[in-house]
């Protein structure tokens, strides 16, 4: 015996296919927003809550159901980043947006994630690499959301302005402040297979505690960003200058018992893993231009890791 799961007497709702069908849009949006995949889960899941407390009446009066659970998802967003700088001024030390394996390195789903991968979740596009997220979270709430809700997902400034609570104007200007935000920090392009030689060679020279290498690789004003969140050891305060930051790895050797240092891909860049016993203690993203690396993140904080490693 089945129960009815639609106005058919166990037919398919369209409608609610429909609805789901958006999950994966907007937790490529959330995430976004907000440089963390839990929150972006969060988000999306009190989105469709507030969606099934509305009456069917109220549901069907709804014109585009899509653009409802956007501009509920991004008001969220909004809200929570507001509070989220309150939160980062308490963070023990540097905060770093959370980092993506690719689709074929995801190791281990969330709890009750079952086998859904980020990959299907989160387009490792451009708009994720750690650079880019990177300057995402020096703007303002505001400026953010109009930047990714136009620059990437393509609305229009009469829409944003509906959700940001702005004139269109407004929002024009907060995209274009964003816009130049974006480009001063941008370096340039950079073919994929160069990126990942030079991320290559720095695993290398710091399996070697290569000091000169590790110098030659970097550029003079380099700096290396790690973040713990008080629950590891990490630098509390970004390491700057090429000689400061290879001494700083000089002196943590890669290759400590047990430890392997594995090239993965880190939201669609080449990056490097950090593994032991099989449970991955670090993940590093570059930003790289020409054959130098300008900037290294790591993320040390178990919190953030729980994608890479094994359940």
């Amino acid at each position: 015996m089945t129960n009815p799961s639609g106005p058919g007497h166990g037919q398919p709702d369209p409608g609610l296919s429909a609805i789901m069908s958006e999950r994966r849009q907007l937790t490529n949006l959330a995430y976004r927003l907000l440089g963390s995949l839990a929150d972006a889960e969060d988000v999306v899941q009190e989105t469709y809550a507030r969606w099934y407390t509305m009456s069917p009446r109220q549901q069907e009066a709804i014109d585009s159901p899509g653009a409802w659970l956007t501009t509920v998802a991004s008001r969220i967003c909004l809200d929570l980043l507001g509070s989220a700088r309150a939160r980062r001024e308490r963070y023990v030390g540097e905060w770093i947006p959370e980092p993506l394996p690719d689709r074929a390195e995801w190791i281990g789903g969330r709890p009750g994630a079952g086998s859904e991968d980020p990959a299907d979740r989160v387009t490792l596009d451009e708009s994720v690499n750690m650079a880019f997220l990177v300057v995402l979270e020096a703007m303002t709430p505001a400026e953010r959301v109009a930047f990714v809700l136009h620059d990437v997902f393509r609305y229009p400034f009469a829409e944003v302005a509906e959700i940001v609570g702005r004139s269109p104007a407004a929002c024009r200007q907060l995209a274009s402040s964003a816009r130049r935000r974006i480009r001063a920090a941008r370096p340039g392009p950079v073919l994929v297979a160069q990126r990942a030689d030079v991320v290559r060679a720095f695993k290398q020279a710091w399996e070697a505690r290569d000091i000169d290498a590790l110098i030659g690789l970097l550029a003079p004003d380099a700096t290396a960003t790690g973040d713990g969140g008080g629950l590891v050891t990490a630098a509390l305060h970004p390491i700057e200058g090429a000689e400061q930051v290879a001494r700083f790895f000089a002196d943590r050797p890669a290759a400590a018992p047990g430890v392997t240092l594995e090239e993965r891909t880190v939201n669609g860049q080449p990056g490097l893993v950090a593994r032991l016993d099989g449970v991955t203690v670090s993940v590093m993203a570059f930003d790289v231009s020409g054959n130098r690396i300008n900037h290294i993140w790591a993320v040390l904080n178990p919190d953030k890791l729980r994608s890479w490693t094994t359940g």
